[in-house]
């Protein structure tokens, strides 16, 4: 069973450990090397994202195994960004039921949006299985594109 509530600012540290060890993960699944999205490995980032953002920590048995922010976009669509989980909590059926959770946090949202990798083969099936459609592409300007996803909600 999982829990998940706000982060708080002493989250910070050990939020950014397991995303690292999570990005960094990736490696297995087509990454081009151990890496993440900026800040991802950074306490700062995730202090700076607590208090700006809506970000949830995930609990298993009352141990913090990840993590994942909320941004509210200009148009009233919210953006589902940097979602992790520790390495051995993936595949697990943990990341629907987050997923399940921010198309719920915001009741008057009509479209959630997120983005993956082009070289996450994974993640694009995860999240065209929880119903996301691809709606576009970011070149990074980084040597890979990032794929867009959308999800219409409340129809």
């Amino acid at each position: 069973m999982i829990v998940i509530e706000p982060a708080a600012e002493g989250d910070a540290e050990a939020l950014a450990e397991i995303s690292r060890r999570a990005f960094e993960h990736d490696v297995n699944y087509g990454a081009p090397g151990p890496c993440g999205p900026p800040g991802y490995d950074s306490a700062g980032w995730q202090q700076e994202m607590i208090r700006n953002g809506r970000f949830f920590k995930v609990l298993e048995q009352d141990r913090l195994v990840g993590g994942f922010v909320l941004f509210r976009l200009e148009d009233g669509s919210v953006e589902f960004g940097r979602a992790f989980l520790e390495p051995e909590c993936q595949n697990r059926g943990i990341g629907a039921e987050l997923l399940r959770f921010a198309e719920g946090v915001f009741a008057e949202t009509k479209r959630l949006v997120l983005d993956t990798p082009s070289w996450n083969l994974r993640t694009q099936h995860f999240y065209e299985k929880g119903g996301y459609v691809k709606v576009g592409e970011l070149d990074t300007g980084e040597g890979f594109v990032l794929f867009q996803y959308e999800k219409r909600l409340g129809a």
